[in-house]
């Protein structure tokens, strides 16, 4: 009924002993016993054998067509097809009649058979994973490694230098970037490189605190609204920095000789054009502009 794999075969009365019984040693062994003329069986065998792929070999699936082999059918007393058991080291321990639903089968083999673990996920990929889950040192253990076999390697190099900038490391977060010499990671260079100038700038800032102090007195403190922004920057409260920095900008456009929009823009370098909060103020900036 299809075409098989090395872990899923016919069996016959020939080799039942080897293929099942003395392979069931070794990796559990599911034996579909099936005829041409079941129709049951012809609808349970692609669900069989897309769980047994789905294992990866920790299972193998043997389909016996009861027609052909009479003896094997004898021997295990089968009476209704379809019929699949479950053999594991050299004896049936579970089975069902009748075709079944995935989710049974699936629940008839968990006790039994162990999943493969998952593919190993591209180890750039994971330590993006890492990083986005805020476990900045664990990322950056990862992308170690990765850069000890690949040192030119761009985007690990700015994910690299972002785990430094979480840390605090800005000057070796600033000599990691400027290794980068690939232009293929040209926005998210950018982006590394505004984020820690927006964190140096915090440094020598007032305390959030006190900003919003200032700010609860007077509202129109355009220096306080524009630390603030920067505080919030440098603690990626971006939605916030934004909404403060166009409202400063339309309030007073020549602030500090246009800084607000000049920061709004290096904003949207490091969010990325594809952050629905960088196409958002980008709207609204235009509006206020035009």
């Amino acid at each position: 009924m299809s075409q098989e794999t090395p872990y899923i075969f016919d069996a016959t009365t020939a080799d039942f002993d080897q293929s099942v019984i003395e392979n069931s040693f070794h990796k559990p062994v599911l034996v579909d016993f099936w005829a041409e003329w079941c129709a049951p069986c012809k609808s349970l065998m692609p669900l069989l054998q897309t769980i047994a792929e789905s294992y990866q070999g920790e299972l193998l699936l043997a389909k016996v067509n009861c027609d052909l082999e009479q003896d094997i059918v004898a021997r295990f007393g089968i009476r209704s097809l379809p019929t699949v058991v479950l053999f594991k080291d050299g004896q049936p321990v579970d089975g069902f009649a009748g075709a079944q639903p995935e989710s049974a089968v699936r629940a008839m083999l968990e006790p039994h058979v162990q999943m493969p673990p998952p593919a190993a996920a591209d180890p750039f990929e994971h330590a993006q994973a890492l990083f986005d889950d805020s476990r900045f040192a664990d990322a950056e253990a990862a992308l170690k490694v990765l850069l000890g076999e690949d040192n030119t390697n761009a985007a690990a190099l700015i994910l690299y230098a972002r785990c430094l900038t979480e840390r605090g490391e800005l000057g070796e977060a600033q000599t990691v970037l400027d290794a980068v010499k690939s232009d293929e990671h040209k926005a998210a260079l950018a982006g590394a490189k505004a984020q820690i100038q927006f964190l140096g700038q915090a440094k020598d800032l007032p305390d959030a605190a006190d900003l919003k102090a200032r700010l609860a007195k007077n509202p129109q403190d355009d220096e306080a609204v524009y630390q603030l922004a920067i505080q919030q920057l440098a603690r990626q409260q971006y939605d916030a920095a934004l909404d403060a920095l166009l409202k400063l900008f339309v309030r007073n456009r020549s602030y500090s000789e246009g800084l607000p929009h000049k920061t709004l823009l290096q904003v949207f370098e490091l969010l990325g054009n594809d952050h629905p909060l960088v196409t958002t103020y980008r709207r609204k900036l235009f509006a206020a502009l035009y």
